[in-house]
């Protein structure tokens, strides 16, 4: 059995900021009129504008970009625009497909500035691996790029860059998710939409929480739910934004989960509260109840889902397996004794998986960006 670190370690969130915010074409990554590190501080994502390059920071080495194209011949001119073509990518009418680095007027395309910043990001940054999460409709642009810059020289063989896509976000009418008057939706406006509605579920449970904790945990619940809405669903398809959903106490959502956490925390504190001694050594030699066994069994998979999702891209794996271990500890909370066990070392092999599962939920859960509180 893997055993974990006794807290969290201090990670980057995977962020649900990316298919849910606006942005793009500006040098405010969280789209007009929003200040992102307000929103940043409210996701906790380690992101400040420091970390940011706006496309203004490239512009003087667009001109520099498109000479070096055209010096080795894979910028060519096209009615009067420099444009580059990759073997293959052909239109429906069979003519191939234009990677438009200078348009007619003398302006310079997006191709431009994405290829001035893959070429920073490997010779001033040194990147290895390069990540680009953006919408699944830019899939042919990206391979265009990549192909680009790679006859160009300024994409080692050795460095991987990757289109990481998502899909869309959509209205209960499923059509991509809009305000009334067709505008935007601001994420700020659905994260107050979330913490209103989790407000509103946690309030209506024999919480326990004093006023202070309890407004914590309706934000932790609330923000939660929406980048677990996010995260869970697979990273290409569409999926509806249905905030009652995303708040439900049942379900694969992150409230289930976090209150997955909190009840665990809550045996081990009734533990210590009757002086019952916790981290003893496991006694391998005493039998399994069923329950217990399957327990332990998705506690060990952790490695190899994180190898997993790593390799892929795909965050909802892990969401999945945090679903999964949830349901496991619930049948082993309903079928096995912990504190009543007969045996001391039974309840000792019961409060190890426990304290397993605990630390196992709040590692995977900051992995996804959530909080993971102790009580609910």
């Amino acid at each position: 059995m893997s055993l974990l670190p006794p807290s969290p370690p201090e990670v980057p969130p995977l962020s649900a900021a990316n298919r849910l915010g606006s942005g793009g074409g500006s040098d405010n990554p969280t789209g007009p009129d929003v200040d992102p590190e307000a929103v940043y501080d409210r996701l906790g994502i380690l992101l400040t504008l420091a970390d940011a390059d706006g496309e203004s920071r490239y512009n003087a080495d667009l001109p520099g970009v498109v000479d070096e194209l055209v010096a080795q011949g894979i910028a060519v001119d096209s009615d009067g625009a420099l444009c580059a073509f990759t073997d293959g990518v052909v239109g429906p009418d069979g003519d191939p497909v234009p990677l438009i680095v200078r348009k007619k007027d003398g302006g310079f395309g997006y191709a431009a500035t994405d290829l001035a910043t893959l070429r920073l990001r490997v010779d001033e940054y040194r990147a290895t691996r390069i990540l680009y999460v953006v919408d699944a409709r830019q899939a042919l642009h990206f391979r265009m790029v990549f192909d680009v810059a790679r006859r160009a020289g300024w994409l080692p063989d050795d460095v991987a860059a990757t289109h990481v896509p998502f899909g869309t976000v959509l209205g209960a009418d499923g059509k991509p998710f809009k305000t009334r008057d067709g505008g935007t939706v601001r994420l700020d406006d659905l994260l107050d939409q979330a913490v209103e509605r989790a407000r509103a579920e946690l309030a209506e449970k024999d919480h326990g929480l004093m006023p202070e904790e309890f407004e914590h945990v309706a934000q932790a619940a609330g923000i939660g739910a929406v980048k677990y809405a996010d995260l869970s669903n697979t990273r290409t398809k569409d999926y509806v934004f249905d905030v009652d959903r995303m708040v439900a106490l049942n379900g694969n959502t992150g409230v289930y989960l976090q209150y997955a956490h909190a009840r665990v925390r809550s045996i081990l504190r009734k533990a210590a509260d009757a002086g019952i001694p916790l981290g003893r050594p496991v006694d391998p030699t005493l039998p399994l109840h069923p329950a217990e066994r399957a327990l332990a069994l998705t506690l060990d998979e952790l490695a190899a889902t994180l190898d997993d999702v790593a390799g892929t891209l795909e965050p909802h794996r892990l969401a999945g397996y945090l679903f999964g271990l949830a349901r496991a500890y619930t049948e082993f909370y309903d079928q096995c004794p912990v504190l009543r066990a007969d045996d001391d070392g039974v309840r000792a092999n019961r409060l190890a998986l426990c304290e397993l599962t605990g630390r196992t939920l709040a590692t995977g859960l900051d992995l996804l960006g959530l909080a993971a509180p102790d009580r609910m």
